[in-house]
């Protein structure tokens, strides 16, 4: 780890109110003198107090750069543990890259991408789970995604991780001081305690990991496409859920032959929606590889919106679709409510019956007036959130990082348990505990190897 003097702007390459140019390391307070003047005199920043702000210039060899507001952090508290500078200037990307340049003149280097927050965990300020949160924090896409972020960045994670590990190394310190010393430290019974913590462990293990469910929903957000027969008013409803004509809407069948993707925030949740070709028999060469990539994408979509034209009879292309979506996650919306009524929701359960016992989720909307649109917003929180997030214990993995490594962990551990039930020697128990502790210490960066770290932080922009 290079430890001399970085620097970078902060804040994005536009034109703006402010933008930040931030300094970290040993020489951050010589560089900051080296091109800060005060209004009313030439005090040198490095001899004032921690977590001040001062009002005063940027010059290069006695010429103003910028009239600027500087705040200085003295290390350890700062965000790197390290002295920190931040320069408040003028917001042009002209001024702006300027001032950078003047610190790089007078002893600062150019930080790479993700060093500030690299400082961060290999100074101990955070562990690499929290540092991870930063980016998702800045990446975040909805208020969901967001949260979860905030969570992380506070530590849930480390926390549930370091508890998970300290059991585990208990059982280790006992296991090896009962193995170097038999006389005085009596293992008979030992299998059975190990046996429940072992377990005990593992619950807590499977509820992060089934937990990475909602996770990765709430980070990507949710995989939904809409299909059903042309004309049902596909393109109509995705128009209404973004509030936007963006979709081609006509009277005529077929007017949408490729997918149309969109992400959109739908009640808080994100979608990452498709409008499709209508799925129909067709001999029309192009209609056809439109309907076939609806079904393709269908296969792999989290949720299928299954839209009905209610004033029109079903017919067999409704029975493919209904076929098709039997064992999938989907919702059936009647549509056209504000016309005649020729399919009631009793004809479509009757339909369904053929290929499902299953209870159906059907909802009346009429795309075009936006009726429905709250029922289905409800429908699908309901769905997949169970009507609410509560952040307020649960700790969501979001990252498949620490997914995988939980799911090796857990790996792990059901071989101890194995081998405690085969009755096994004790010193075969630590191989395996020791495993599951390397492997849940990558999470939190404990175990993790310098190529990994660096291609974590690799990922960053170039001021964080």
């Amino acid at each position: 780890m290079k430890s001399d003097t970085i620097a970078a702007i902060a804040t994005g390459m536009s034109n703006a109110g402010i933008s930040i140019i931030r300094i970290s390391g040993d020489e951050a307070f010589s560089v900051i003198d080296k091109i800060y003047r005060s209004k009313n005199g030439n005090k040198k920043l490095s001899e004032q107090e921690s977590h001040t702000v001062h009002y005063g210039y940027i010059l290069d060899d006695g010429q103003m750069v910028d009239e600027v507001l500087v705040i200085i952090m003295k290390g350890p508290n700062s965000y790197t543990k390290e002295n920190v500078v931040e320069i408040n200037c003028h917001g042009g990307i002209m001024v702006t890259q300027r001032v950078l340049e003047t610190a790089v003149k007078y002893g600062a280097r150019l930080a790479e991408p993700g060093e500030f927050t690299k400082r961060a965990f290999l100074n101990g300020r955070i562990d690499l789970s929290q540092a991870e949160a930063v980016i998702d924090v800045i990446q975040a896409k909805n208020q969901y995604a967001l949260q979860s972020s905030l969570n992380q960045l506070k530590g849930n994670i480390q926390e549930k991780i370091l508890e998970i590990r300290e059991n585990i190394l208990r059982d280790m310190a006992f296991i090896e001081a009962a193995l170097d010393d038999p006389e005085h430290i009596d293992m008979d019974g030992f299998d059975k305690t190990l046996l429940s913590n072992v377990e005990s462990n593992l619950e807590k293990l499977d509820k992060l990991y089934q937990s990475s469910g909602n996770g990765r929903l709430m980070k990507e957000g949710i995989s939904t496409v809409i299909i059903g027969k042309p004309n049902a008013g596909k393109s109509s409803l995705l128009n209404g859920m973004l509030k936007e004509d963006r979709a081609i809407v006509t009277d005529i069948e077929g007017t949408t032959r490729d997918t149309l993707e969109e992400t959109i925030v739908f009640d808080g949740i994100l979608l990452n929606i498709m409008d499709t070709a209508g799925i129909r028999e067709t001999k029309d060469v192009v209609e056809q590889i439109g309907v076939e990539r609806a079904r393709n994408q269908a296969k792999q979509a989290d949720l299928i919106l299954y839209v009905i034209d209610s004033s029109k009879e079903l017919d067999e292309n409704d029975d493919k679709v209904m076929e098709f979506i039997k064992d999938r996650k989907a919702i059936i919306l009647r549509n056209k409510i504000d016309l005649h009524e020729i399919v009631s929701k009793e004809d479509i359960i009757t339909a369904m019956r053929k290929y499902s016992d299953k209870e159906l989720a059907i909802i009346d909307i009429s795309a075009k007036l936006q009726e429905g649109m709250q029922d289905l917003e409800d429908m699908i929180k309901n769905m997949f959130y169970k009507g609410k997030i509560s952040f307020n214990d649960e700790v969501y993995i979001t990252n498949v990082r620490h997914k995988t490594a939980i799911k090796e962990g857990m790996d792990s551990l059901v071989q101890v348990k194995e081998s405690i039930q085969s009755g096994m020697p004790e010193d075969f128990y630590s191989i395996d505990l020791m495993n599951a502790y390397r492997i849940l210490g990558e999470i939190i960066g404990e175990t993790v190897e310098e190529d990994l770290v660096n291609k974590i932080f690799s990922e960053f922009c170039m001021g964080k």
